[in-house]
């Protein structure tokens, strides 16, 4: 079986896995500890909230503030209703959007950032009209 944690510097993983649960993130307690909280998105999708501490002994780079973007990672859902309630958990746990919503007729995103400045997008795609429109914009 094939899959990703995705490891994010934070300054409290208390607080940081608070907050992603509020986004809808289940955590695995045998992953978890005092310096890192896993937090499962799906089968096949973990992220590990590791303090600062605990990061830097990994890494000999400096772990960058809100005022860089390091990366984006995007999470699908089904609806416009999941995506409007999981970032609306989001700001109320204390996150911040980003961005306004953007809204292409075939997808629709928003965004979510976390204490930390990690952002999380939310996107519900409609792979058929998304299909539809790359094939009438096609030039053959």
């Amino acid at each position: 079986m094939k899959q990703i944690f995705i490891n994010l510097p934070v300054k409290d993983a208390e607080k940081s896995m608070q907050f992603y649960t509020q986004l809808g993130f289940v955590n695995n307690p045998l992953f978890t500890d005092e310096q890192q909280k896993c937090m499962v998105w799906s089968e096949h999708i973990y992220v590990m909230l590791i303090t600062h501490e605990q990061f830097v002994k990994w890494n000999a780079k400096l772990i960058p503030d809100k005022n860089f973007t390091t990366a984006n990672f995007t999470l699908p859902v089904e609806s416009i209703d999941t995506m409007n309630q999981i970032v609306e958990e989001g700001l109320r746990a204390g996150g911040s959007e980003p961005n306004p919503m953007l809204d292409e007729g075939f997808m629709q995103l928003r965004s979510i950032e976390d204490f930390d400045g990690h952002v999380w997008g939310i996107i519900c795609l409609d792979v058929e009209k998304f299909r539809k429109r790359k094939e009438s914009n096609q030039v053959i």
